[in-house]
């Protein structure tokens, strides 16, 4: 080595030694399979994730992995393996890493999946909330706290839910939680203008109508109604229909029956069979506001589309976009965890999930109770819309 190297090596040794660590998470699994939710969010910690042609290197250092339940066909087991780190055997282990305290910066809490009990109600019991309440638990033994993320709904039990944005209040550390659906591609790329004047919206999905089915297509509709002008003001009360009562309540005028001729508009996948031929389950939504909207299950569907109606304007329906052969709809729900742990600050507002919820519940148990109209009134959930949602921007790959 001559001296002009010796000095250039020298003076870049101290900026190499400056280089901040990268932060290190914790991941809770309920069980960890090949395209599992486990696989869909820790998997792009542990190796990057693409968002359209843009590939983004893998942010954080996952110090632990804690499973719930362990699949035959496994590979928490081996990915610990082959990027060096602990399977723990408890959810403290895996936030303090043996030191007795917090020792992370975030949480990611992923419960999808796995062999849980489903209730009458069709509500599969997670226990999401027992998770999270030993992160909590944690954090206050320590006198410390850091982001959380927390997979779909809170709970599917309302006081449950209520219960973890308490603690995160109280706590005042960072919590972000909801689903893929809403923040993926959109094609035509559509975002409502902020305080958009709204007459009437509609989300549209499958006919998965357990709770975690009726979830996607509640909260996809959410995120483009939170946008109307007022803002968001809560919600009044719910109603599940099912079968014929969903075709007699577009006749009465219930929800608009056009708006989902414009939402079947914008499909990528073949429809199976006529509307009114397909198991249909329909949510009725009636916010505080009294702005109303819908949601439909429908059989023969197989995509998330929501249409929305602004005064004075024709329908505006966008395909929430699923790219089924690589999940790259979780990509931008990543990169939302990403912002929150680094900066402290939640991509997407925790109340749009605990508004969607709240009226989950409130839609199961109608359905339980054969249709029967229910007041909402926990539900006087407040919040603005950001100037611009938080989703994928590009076709999507």
């Amino acid at each position: 080595m001559n001296r002009r190297e010796f000095v250039a090596t020298a003076a870049a040794a101290p900026v190499a030694l400056a280089q901040p660590a990268k932060k290190r998470i914790a991941c809770l699994s309920s069980t960890y399979h090949v395209r599992s939710h486990s696989d869909n969010f820790i998997t792009r910690f542990l190796e990057g994730y693409w968002i359209h042609e843009k590939h983004y290197d893998a942010p954080f250092t996952v110090a632990s992995l804690w499973m719930d339940q362990v699949h035959p066909a496994d590979i928490g087991e081996r990915l610990s393996t082959a990027y060096n780190f602990p399977v723990v055997k408890t959810i403290a282990d895996a936030l303090t890493l043996n030191t007795g305290k917090l020792a992370v910066d975030g949480v990611i809490l992923v419960c999808e999946h796995g062999d849980y009990r489903h209730n009458e109600k069709q509500q599969q019991l997670y226990p999401r909330f027992e998770y999270f309440e030993q992160v909590v638990n944690i954090f206050k033994k320590s006198g410390r706290t850091c982001p959380v993320f927390v997979d779909k709904h809170l709970s599917y039990d309302w006081k449950k839910a209520r219960q973890m944005y308490k603690w995160s209040q109280e706590l005042k550390f960072p919590l972000m939680a909801g689903s893929s659906v809403p923040v993926t591609f959109r094609r035509p790329e559509y975002d409502p203008p902020l305080n958009v004047e709204l007459e009437s919206a509609l989300s549209i999905g499958g006919g998965w109508t357990a709770d975690g089915g009726i979830f996607h297509i509640l909260e996809t509709l959410q995120a483009f109604v939170e946008r109307r002008k007022g803002g968001e003001s809560g919600i009044r009360s719910v109603q599940m229909l099912k079968g014929n009562e969903v075709w007699k309540a577009a006749q009465q005028g219930l929800w608009r029956r056009e708006l989902l001729d414009a939402a079947l508009a914008r499909r990528l996948k073949p429809v199976i069979g006529k509307p009114e031929e397909m198991t249909a389950v329909l949510g009725l939504i009636e916010f505080r506001d009294g702005f109303k909207a819908a949601t439909l299950a429908l059989s023969g569907v197989s995509e998330y589309i929501v249409t929305v109606k602004p005064k004075g304007a024709p329908p505006q329906a966008t395909l929430c976009y699923i790219p089924i052969e690589n999940s790259n709809n979780f990509s931008m729900l990543v990169h939302g965890i990403t912002q929150m742990i680094d900066t402290g600050k939640p991509a997407i507002d925790v109340r749009r999930t605990l508004l969607v919820t709240g009226a989950l519940a409130g839609l199961m148990d109608s359905g339980f109770q054969n249709g029967k109209r229910l007041e909402t009134p926990d539900l006087k959930i407040a919040y603005k819309a950001p100037a611009q949602s938080w989703y994928a921007k590009g076709e999507g790959s």
